[in-house]
């Protein structure tokens, strides 16, 4: 029977499964839906999709250079606890997703999930879903960048685990790229120049100062300057190049780059978990709603 995107799409809906294992599980029921769900559950795929609702916050970042240092890649792996992302098994994962994707070049997060597991000889989502099944907490593999630099120097930092840095350099050295990458892990600059950051942005920015000075009172041309010297402080406080150099607060990174005659040409940060929205557990509640049950 001719497997088709609507049943694919189907049992996906009803399971929250991956595509792939779905159309596996259709191929192998020959088409029928219900057999293809019982099918999952039967292989742990659908006690691993139960799970999939749940916050994973929490999570590992990795980054991996290849042997030339002219390429890296930063990757977010996450699940609900800290203890599981400090298990050997789920940073032996991290650790082997990482390496495929520096190898393989994956276009998105949708290719690196088919990608076949090296350890496995099965996807990686369907081994991330085993994983999912064993453990009992829920997984993803969220995102990833790819960094790479033909005549540069990429400097990274990672920060517990938690937060990871590339920086591309031209010109300079490595201890400087470094010393530049556990700035940014430290401050999180939302753009490497005042051309870089985005226009919405600073119209925000200014649309608030102008809010804030009208109540002061003061005549429209000394508001206009306050709203000027409001934006300028902004840009130099998050911008890579305004901010003050976290090691010595004395020097900018626009005048350290400078006097080690060397340029900023991109700098990459991913925090774990940023951006996803923490459940708020009510220990009490949850005892008491199965108590219920």
């Amino acid at each position: 029977m001719a497997i088709t995107a609507s049943m694919v799409k189907e049992l996906r809906e009803r399971t929250g499964a991956g595509m792939m294992e779905c159309k596996k599980a259709l191929v192998e029921t020959n088409g029928d839906l219900d057999a293809a769900i019982e099918h999952m559950r039967k292989t742990g795929l659908a006690k691993a999709d139960k799970k999939a609702s749940r916050t994973a916050a929490e999570g590992k970042m990795v980054i991996k250079f290849s042997d030339d240092a002219k390429k890296a890649v930063l990757l977010e792996v996450n699940c609900e606890t800290d203890f599981v992302a400090m298990g050997d098994e789920f940073s032996h994962f991290c650790d082997t997703v990482a390496t495929q994707i520096l190898t393989q070049n994956p276009a998105d997060i949708d290719a690196v999930l088919a990608m076949e597991y090296a350890d496995s000889g099965t996807s990686v989502d369907t081994t991330l879903k085993g994983m999912v099944a064993k453990i009992g907490e829920n997984m993803t593999v969220r995102r990833f960048q790819m960094v790479t630099t033909e005549k540069g120097i990429l400097g990274q930092y990672i920060h517990g685990n938690k937060i990871g840095v590339v920086v591309e350099l031209e010109g300079g050295d490595e201890a400087l790229a470094r010393d530049i990458a556990m700035h940014v892990a430290a401050t999180n600059p939302r753009a490497l120049d005042e051309s870089q950051m985005p226009a919405d942005v600073v119209a925000k920015e200014r649309e608030i100062a102008q809010a804030e000075a009208a109540n002061s009172g003061k005549p429209a041309n000394i508001i206009d300057k306050i709203v000027d010297g409001k934006i300028k402080k902004f840009l130099k406080e998050n911008t890579l190049l305004g901010q003050a150099f976290v090691k010595d607060p004395d020097i900018s990174i626009e005048k350290l780059v400078s006097k080690a005659g060397a340029k900023i040409k991109n700098f990459f940060r991913l925090q774990v978990g940023e951006g996803i929205e923490k459940k708020k557990e009510n220990f009490a509640e949850e005892v008491m709603s199965q108590i219920g049950k």
